[in-house]
């Protein structure tokens, strides 16, 4: 069973390929970024927003936002960054619905908007997660790659 979040929490819901972020904002309703013209709770917010490169900030219920997906309350941040009273980031929150806004996937996304009300720290793991496996990837990759480079050019100096 999921505690009943507290207003001004952070709500991460758990998509197939990413996570979704809202802020609870009371009464059974959060605030996330949608992509304009988009339904609730069909899992695709993050993705078209980034092909879109803008965002819809909605106040819909909680419920309807995740659909099938799983969620739970995830104030993870509160260990670095203090949060703002619980009034003034519903406050905030609510003043930006349905207001258009940038979006992008590495700067400015559902997980940057939420953290900005929150705590006024505009800050993302999520895409710093997949940056630092990106890079570890290439740089497990990087030893074999020069090693077939210095390779293939002794066995063209020996032909």
């Amino acid at each position: 069973m999921q505690p009943e979040p507290k207003p001004g929490d952070l709500i991460e819901i758990f998509r197939p390929l990413y996570c979704h972020w809202a802020v609870y904002v009371g009464d059974g309703y959060v605030v996330h970024l949608a992509p304009p013209g988009e339904y609730s709770g069909s899992g695709a917010s993050s993705i078209m927003s980034a092909l879109k490169n803008r965002a819809i900030v909605k106040k819909e219920l909680l419920c309807k936002v995740v659909g099938n997906d799983k969620y739970q309350v995830n104030n993870k941040q509160d260990d670095k960054y203090t949060p703002l009273p619980p009034s003034k980031i519903v406050r905030r929150a609510l003043e930006k619905v349905g207001k258009e806004v940038r979006y992008s996937l590495t700067s400015q996304n559902c997980e940057h908007f939420v953290n900005e009300l929150r705590y006024g720290i505009s800050r993302c793991d999520q895409v710093k997660d997949v940056l630092l496996i990106a890079a570890a990837y290439l740089l497990a990759g990087l030893p074999g790659a020069i090693g077939m480079s210095l390779f293939r050019m002794r066995q063209k100096k020996n032909q």
